[in-house]
């Protein structure tokens, strides 16, 4: 940790001790960089007005702290400028102009961007689910932007914030609070998906002592407690180690590894073991120069002691989702104590500690090119999110998919060919399809998880391998955006599948998006209302826009819905008379149903949409027959709005109905012996009655089509039913006909 005093002790006016400070971070710098740092230092010495930062030091004084912690990462010289001159920028000592011309405009670029990521807040995870203003978002992409185009004002904000957790021992409560939440919720794993864990590390266990006070306490002081014994436990384990090296010629370096409170709290809580029960309080890390010597200090090591079953992970051969390659295994060390022991080469341990930050200083003196190309590695999901982005329509979607690139832990599985695909937890395999290729999951119509058939629902495990069945002229199913039918989890799949939606003919959009969106606002009681000021809130021109924009995925219903309700003053419904209707269970009449909204008037089910309890219903007054009960998005009310309104009665389900209903479903699947035994036995579980059911068998498909007719209480049985049908292997598709 960096103090002030260890900055520049001497002086009150700090002159001489900043002249001490350039000195020991002008080592190993041309004479060209060290007076870049001398006028950035003269430029706020000319211009300081004693302005402090919030937690209290002088703008010189956080701007030399963030340097030095940037020094810690080898960082070049335009990047400590830049660090020197944002808080004299910020707090409005000296502006961006200036740096641009008395000092460089690189330096004035990476500052603009360290400012604009005060955007970076947003992304906290309560912000998810809410909806950001335009504004709000354009900026929210303009810090996405800055960060692709120069990682360093990444790096920058990072050290700024570990400065502000430093300074803020002395604060209230409520500001820590704030600066650990927020630091736990966004910075630390921007950090980790970087792979800066110099920074992240503080990071964790600063906020943790901010969070949780007193566990901090009690790790540190048993930490503190058995300091000597570890000490000379853990310098044994390493005269050992470098005794068996020596015998086989493998140069390396042994050194016992820094304990990280936040990293065995959380161990303890995953774990449900305590202190003593965690192998990393005692632990020592090998570094070698070669991937190979890695393998063979691994087998030194599990020859020396025992292997604890269940702790070992090759990050060689599959890094994590941040870059980071090492080998960790825990073994039963001398004494019959616990030990991980942790194995990597020099350049994996100083890509595990600077991150992205490590190629910057190698850049600025001219040196190439393997830290260009483990920076870029690093920040390539952030250029997928970036090209993502540019499509979202919503600031919720962006969001989310910042959430699951950076602070979820992800889920690795493998294609048939052994490589790596990275996905979010939960992930499904119509999302594999999708990452590894659009045209994949375009056509994508059915998954094999480690060689078993498996839906495409079906979440996904890390090391699974993934093969996915394609026709070639197979499209996406609208269902496959239905979130409560689980086809996708990550935001980026659906997007694809929205985007392929939007380049379809406008009219089959406009078809699609009509019902959809008029069932929608039907059921949260908003029926025949004019969508034209809704549509105006959307920047479209007509209604038809609206319902284009809902079919092809740019607009989702329930924002449309939002919108509506807001603008709409919407009346409760008011319970009024009961109509009873026939039931059709089993051709008797003795069960009726009750609907709510006229008086006693004969009444059917009508048979073309043949409703369900729960679905939004509407009554259509026949000639001679009474009331036809119809679903709300039947085509033929479509019609009859249009051409017959006068005949339409408002109607709806009261909270008595117990009646059985008939549905049509139909249902496609891949051709496979014992489909139909497993549909009927489903259905015999679940007490479902079958009326009448039909097959086609589609030879130029290898493809079967079954038309069953059940009966159900009510729409959430219905659904629950389609679900589980949904999720039988082979199945490729579920929908009820109306």
């Amino acid at each position: 940790m960096v103090t002030v005093s260890e900055i520049y002790p001497e002086n009150a006016d700090g002159s001489a001790a900043i002249s001490d400070w350039l000195n020991r971070i002008n080592v190993q710098r041309e004479p060209k960089q060290m007076k870049l740092l001398s006028d950035s230092v003269a430029l706020c010495l000319q211009q300081q007005q004693n302005h402090h930062v919030p937690l209290g030091e002088s703008v010189l004084e956080f701007g030399f702290a963030v340097a030095e912690t940037l020094t810690l990462l080898n960082m070049d010289t335009d990047t400590l400028c830049a660090a020197i001159l944002y808080p004299s920028v910020q707090f409005g000592e000296i502006t961006l102009k200036q740096v641009s011309n008395q000092i460089s405009k690189t330096i004035a670029k990476i500052i603009k961007g360290v400012i604009g990521m005060e955007a970076i807040r947003s992304l906290q995870s309560e912000n998810v689910t809410q909806s950001l203003s335009s504004e709000e978002l354009d900026k929210l992409r303009q810090m996405l932007l800055a960060m692709v185009d120069d990682s360093r004002v990444v790096v920058v904000k990072l050290a700024i914030r570990v400065q502000n957790l430093r300074l803020a021992k002395d604060a209230l409560d409520e500001v820590k609070l704030t600066l650990a939440r927020e630091t736990q919720d966004i910075y630390a794993p921007l950090a980790n998906r970087l792979g800066v864990g110099q920074l992240k590390w503080e990071m964790e266990d600063l906020s943790f002592r901010y969070m949780h006070p007193e566990h901090y306490k009690q790790i540190a002081k048993k930490l503190a407690e058995r300091r000597i014994d570890r000490e000379q436990y853990i310098s044994g384990v390493i005269k050992t180690l470098d005794k068996e090296l020596e015998k086989v010629k493998i140069k390396g370096e042994i050194a016992g590894r820094a304990k990280h409170i936040y990293s065995i709290w959380k161990k303890m809580q995953r774990k449900g073991v305590s202190f003593e029960e965690i192998y990393d309080a005692r632990a020592v890390r090998i570094l070698v120069g070669e991937i190979a010597d890695c393998y063979s200090v691994l087998g030194i090591v599990h020859g020396l002691w025992k292997h604890i079953p269940m702790e070992f992970d090759d990050y060689i051969a599959t890094p994590k989702n941040n870059g980071y390659q090492s080998i960790h295994t825990a073994v039963i060390g001398p004494d019959g104590k616990a030990l991980e022991v942790q194995i990597r080469t020099y350049k994996m341990h100083q890509e595990s500690e600077h991150g992205v930050a490590a190629h910057w200083r190698y850049k600025e003196g001219g040196g190439q090119s393997s830290g260009d190309l483990a920076a870029e590695q690093k920040i390539a999901w952030l250029r997928e999110l970036m090209e993502w982005q540019e499509g979202v329509a919503t600031s919720g979607e962006l969001l989310q998919q910042f959430h699951q690139t950076v602070v979820e832990d992800r889920v690795y599985v493998f294609t048939p060919n052994g490589r790596v695909i990275d996905l979010p937890p939960g992930a499904t395999a119509l999302d594999f399809a999708y990452s590894v290729h659009t045209d994949i999951g375009h056509s994508c119509i059915g998954a094999r998880v480690n060689g078993k058939l498996v839906p495409l629902t079906q979440p996904l495990e890390t090391g699974q391998t993934i093969e996915i069945m394609t026709r070639k002229n197979s499209t996406p199913s609208r269902d496959w955006l239905d979130v409560n039918q689980g086809y996708l989890k990550s935001s980026r799949s659906r997007q694809k599948v929205n985007q392929w939606f939007r380049k379809q003919n406008r009219d089959i959009n406009i078809e699609a998006g009509r019902p959809m969106l008029i069932k929608e606002l039907q059921r949260n009681g908003l029926s025949e209302i004019d969508l034209m000021p809704i549509a105006e809130k959307f920047n479209l021109k007509s209604i038809n826009d609206l319902y284009a924009s809902v079919g092809m995925g740019d607009l989702g219903i329930n924002q449309v819905t939002n919108v509506a309700l807001n603008f709409f003053k919407v009346k409760p419904r008011v319970e009024s008379e009961i109509l009873k209707i026939s039931s059709s269970r089993s051709g008797s009449n003795s069960d009726q149903v009750t609907v709510s909204g006229v008086g006693n008037l004969l009444c059917h089910m009508a048979g073309c949409c043949k409703p369900v309890s729960g679905d939004p219903i509407i009554g259509y007054v026949t000639r001679g027959r009474g009331v036809a009960v119809h679903r709300q998005d039947c085509s033929y009310m479509m019609k009859a709005k249009q051409e017959q309104s006068d005949r339409l009665l408002e109607m709806e389900w009261s909270d008595n109905s117990r009646a059985y209903f008939e549905v049509d479903l139909f249902i496609r699947a891949i051709d496979r012996t014992g489909l139909l035994q497993d549909l009927t036995q489903l259905l015999g579980n679940a007490k479902i009655n079958v009326i009448n059911l039909l097959t086609h068998v589609n030879k130029r498909l290898d493809e079967t089509e079954i038309t069953i007719r059940i009966e159900v209480t009510d729409n959430t049985s219905l659904e629950k039913i389609i679900s589980e049908i949904s999720h039988l292997a082979n199945v490729i598709q579920v929908i009820r006909q109306i």
